[in-house]
């Protein structure tokens, strides 16, 4: 039988059974500080705003709804631009030679098309609490093999470069990863985090990661040849 890796129950021995998988330490993200997004007027104020009722907030207090929806979703939705949308609760599904990949992605940034996603650039994942409460990041490197996977059938580029974040309370820490060998017996991702950001005191620069990650996306030439290709 096939082994299913759900995101939600996923265990750091189960993902190296299928995958080759390689750590690289937060100090080594030099892509994150070479995000260059200049925000707009727009932007600031409504991160002000949004940072105002935020500010006098007990957030480890609120349930996860909640703080998903005053805290997480907004700056998703401040990242759109163009084609690429925020989304909640999305399922995910990918299947490679060996595994699946299955289960609900709490929030994703990606491209958009006839009112549904197509390609999933940012996986947000948004920490669980309690005591059966599961490493985010195992959830979250299943849901960017699960992201790689599916914007591979659509692109066929490898290596895939896909993102990722997990949240806890208004706390933001980012992940890059690639993948290769998408159609062998055993893949290979390579993840690198970042440092973690909170939204009272790093709304700005949490917004341009997530701005310079769309760009990063769009600016991809096999991406702008897809588009090409499908308006002749």
């Amino acid at each position: 039988m096939t082994p299913k890796l759900k995101f939600s129950e996923v265990s750091l021995q189960e993902l190296k059974a299928v995958v080759e998988l390689h750590e690289r330490d937060a100090l080594a993200s030099d892509w994150v500080e070479a995000v260059d997004v200049v925000l707009s007027d727009g932007d600031r104020q409504q991160l002000e705003h949004l940072r105002s009722r935020l500010v006098n907030e007990k957030l480890h207090l609120l349930n996860e709804a909640t703080l998903w929806a005053r805290a997480i979703y907004p700056l998703l939705i401040l990242a759109e631009r163009d084609t690429i949308r925020a989304w909640s609760e999305v399922p995910l599904q990918a299947r490679y030679a060996k595994f699946d990949t299955e289960g609900i992605a709490d929030g994703v940034l990606g491209r958009s098309v006839a009112g549904r996603l197509e390609a999933p650039y940012l996986i947000v994942a948004e920490t669980k609490r309690g005591i059966e409460n599961q490493n985010p990041l195992f959830q979250l490197y299943t849901q960017l093999l699960a992201a790689a996977r599916l914007n591979w059938e659509l692109d066929n580029l490898e290596p895939q470069e896909v993102f990722g974040c997990y949240t806890i309370a208004d706390s933001w820490t980012f992940v890059r990863a690639e993948v290769k060998g998408l159609e062998s017996d055993r893949p290979t991702l390579t993840v690198e985090g970042s440092k973690e950001y909170t939204e009272k005191n790093d709304a700005e620069i949490i917004l341009q990661i997530l701005k310079g990650i769309v760009s990063r996306r769009e600016h991809n030439p096999s991406h702008e040849s897809i588009n090409r290709s499908r308006n002749r």
